[in-house]
């Protein structure tokens, strides 16, 4: 069913909402491998526009409170939504993206843990534990990306994908505050280079 959402939305979309994603070559060293897609949330709309520019099925890491809309719930459902209640340790959400990254799927998480309302310059806001903790746990390397501002209709967005690292260092380590704020910096860090390739290469030129 999402191939066929894919096929027949893609080209509307790609009209309404132009996208380009740049890097795209970054995701394909990891076809068919479990792996973390670790974005900066600008909209709602960050999900679906990912999933009709590119192919492989992913799947996201959604708060319960999106799927409240019966219409938009069922979109993000069907492009791989995974529901988290952000106020409680919900372990059965953590062991699904956990089993989904070991079965060689990859997951997107926004490590932000909620959209960040800076749409000017789009400095990164504090990234929670759950991205180090899920890539720690289940051994697999996270490609940071990067969405320039908060897609908007006719107005080109772009979407930066970036080299895949590990956080290999860290593995079989135990995942403490202490240590998963060190992974949290790294994480900051690969996406916050996305950032500043937006800003110098991009941005200025206005296409």
């Amino acid at each position: 069913m999402l191939r066929v959402c894919q096929v027949l939305f893609s080209l509307p979309m790609k009209v309404i909402y132009p996208t380009k994603i740049v890097g795209k070559k970054n995701l394909k060293k990891l076809k068919k491998k479990g792996a973390i897609i670790a974005s900066n949330h600008t909209s709602n709309m960050d999900a679906v526009l990912f999933a009709l520019n590119t192919w492989e099925r992913k799947h996201y890491l959604a708060k319960k409170e999106l799927f409240k809309n019966k219409l938009f719930g069922g979109i993000i459902k069907l492009i791989g939504a995974v529901q988290i209640d952000r106020s409680t340790s919900d372990i059965t959400s953590i062991k699904t993206c956990l089993k989904l990254l070991k079965n060689n799927k990859k997951l997107v998480i926004f490590p932000e843990g909620t959209r960040n309302k800076n749409n000017e310059n789009m400095e990164l806001g504090e990234v929670k534990h759950g991205t180090a903790m899920f890539a720690v746990k289940a051994k697999v390397p996270i490609v940071p990306m990067f969405i320039s501002r908060t897609p908007k209709a006719f107005r080109k967005t772009y979407i930066f994908l970036g080299e895949p690292f590990t956080l290999e260092e860290f593995y079989g380590k135990k995942l403490d505050s202490s240590l998963l704020d060190e992974c949290g910096q790294i994480i900051a860090s690969k996406m916050n280079e996305l950032r500043e390739e937006y800003l110098q290469n991009y941005k200025k030129k206005k296409r």
